[in-house]
Parts: C-alpha cells; structure tokens; sequence
C-alpha cells in the first residue's frame, strides 16, 4: 500500500465509515451474545442434570438473519443500512411500523466518531485499525453490560489477550508494561470485590470487571489502571446518583460499572498517557 493509499483508507473520514458499519455489526453482538450464552448454559444445565429439554432455537452472530421482534418482519440489506435505514423508515418496521429502538444508529454513530477520533489521534498506521478493533470490542462489552450486567469471557478474555500479544509483537506499549497492567488490572479490582464482600457481606461487582480492566491494562500499560479506575469510579457514581433520582434505578438495582470501565479505557487511550498523568499531576 503507498502511503498515499494509506493516508486515504486511515483518514478520519475513511475510518468514521468503516465505524459506522462496524456499529451495525456491533449491535447484532449486543444482542445476540447474551442469547447465544444463555442458550449455551440452558444445554449444559439439561445435561449435568440428565433432564432432556427443547432445545432452544440455534443462533449465531451470523444466523438468522435480523428479524422485527415484534412482527418477525425479515431486514432486508437496505433496510440495513447504518443510520440511514433508520432514519429512511422514521425508526418504525417497515412491515408493522413498530417503533425500532434509537439506540441502533446511536451505537452506529457512536463508533464511526470513536474511529475518527481513533485515527486523529494515531494517525495513518496499520496499528490504527488495531486500536479501532480495541474501541469496537469495548463499544460490545459496554452494551452488553448494560443490559445484562454481564461481562462475556468469549470477549474480555480475547480483548486481553490481544493486547498482551500486540505488546509482544511491539505494536503498542512494551510487554512488561502490558504484562503487569494485566495483573494490576485483575488483582486491584479483585482485592476491592473480596475486601468489601468480607465487609459487607454482599457481592460489588463480578470477576466479569476485573477481567475487563486487566485487559485494559494489557493494552494500555500499567501507569494507566489506576486512572481508568478513577475515571470510571466517579463517571459510575454520578450517573449512578443521577438515575436513582430520576427513578430510572430500582431499589435493589444498580449500575454496572462495566460501561464506564470501558469508557475510561477510550478516553485514556484518546488522550495519551502523558496527558492523563499530567491531568493527574503525576507527571
């Protein structure tokens, strides 16, 4: 590729399109994830307990094809097309005209600006697209957190090996560095889950979150686990606060701290470690 062409398909404009077409693919393993492990765990359980069950409906990230859950209306590939469909059709099913949830061209566009913003920041590199595989995989995980309180192994598990793999191979922070903010990662959020489960009797978050943020430790070096955990901490707590008094947190209910983990892990690799530990005073 000459670096003209590289310039090019790398750009901001380039790669917020290629976002937005990530975004849709996003949304399908948003919510087919959650359904392809609950499937999974429903088998399992049928088999260690020698129960013979129906089996539930086969789903994959790829089958079937993308149907109105209301009136079971097959999306054809024009009505598939990122933002556009949705605002095409006036965010209704074009079969039942039910109302299709803003939140599909929201992640769309939410992941088309966080791959300009990636390539602004990183430039016309191949590690580029690396960095937007980064940001997708916690757009995902984010998601699917929300909705579920769950944080899959199939892609906190990959997320972290990647980024050890990608420290060895020198694409992104040296390996020592990615190795001991794995493990910084996992023990710190760790030890917070035991110490206050021992205090209070009562589970905080679930190993789901220190795999994630050992996996942003891979990825983004040790000096940075401390501040992703800050940032998350008090962006959790303030929508956390701010939807208990809007009634939108049930008694009893509460805020994954997934989302904002992976928020924190964007907005640091955005901003460059010097600029968050000068932010920090720690330069």
């Amino acid at each position: 590729m000459t670096p003209e062409a590289a310039s090019y398909l790398l750009s901001p404009p380039a790669l917020a399109f290629l976002g937005l077409c990530i975004g849709s693919f996003l949304n399908v393993v948003i919510h087919r994830i959650p359904l392809m492990l609950e499937r999974g765990w429903k088998l399992d359980s049928a088999e260690m307990l020698g129960v013979t069950i129906e089996p539930p409906a086969e789903i994959s990230l790829a089958k079937p094809r993308s149907r109105c859950p209301s009136c079971g209306h097959a999306i054809a590939w024009y009505e598939n097309i990122p933002v556009l469909s949705y605002l095409r059709l006036g965010g209704k099913c074009s079969a039942c005209k039910t109302r299709i949830s803003a939140r599909y061209p929201l992640v769309e566009v939410l992941t088309g600006l966080l791959f300009a913003a990636t390539a602004w920041r990183f430039g016309a590199q191949p590690t580029t697209l690396l960095w937007c595989g980064f940001v997708a995989a916690l757009v995902a995980l984010a998601g699917i957190d929300w909705d579920t309180t769950l944080l899959p192994d199939n892609l906190t598990l990959p997320l972290l090996w990647a980024g050890l793999v990608s420290a060895a191979l020198g694409w992104t922070v040296p390996l020592g560095t990615a190795l001991w903010g794995a493990v910084a990662g996992y023990l710190s959020l760790w030890s917070v889950y035991w110490i206050f489960k021992k205090a209070t009797g009562k589970e905080g978050m679930g190993y789901g979150d220190f795999k994630l943020l050992a996996a942003l430790g891979a990825w983004l070096g040790v000096q940075m686990v401390l501040p992703i955990v800050l940032a998350a901490s008090v962006l959790g707590a303030v929508v956390g606060i701010a939807m208990k008094m809007g009634g939108g947190l049930r008694e009893g209910r509460y805020v994954p701290f997934g989302p904002f983990l992976a928020g924190a892990g964007i907005v640091v690799m955005l901003a460059g470690p010097a600029r968050v530990l000068g932010w920090l005073g720690w330069a």
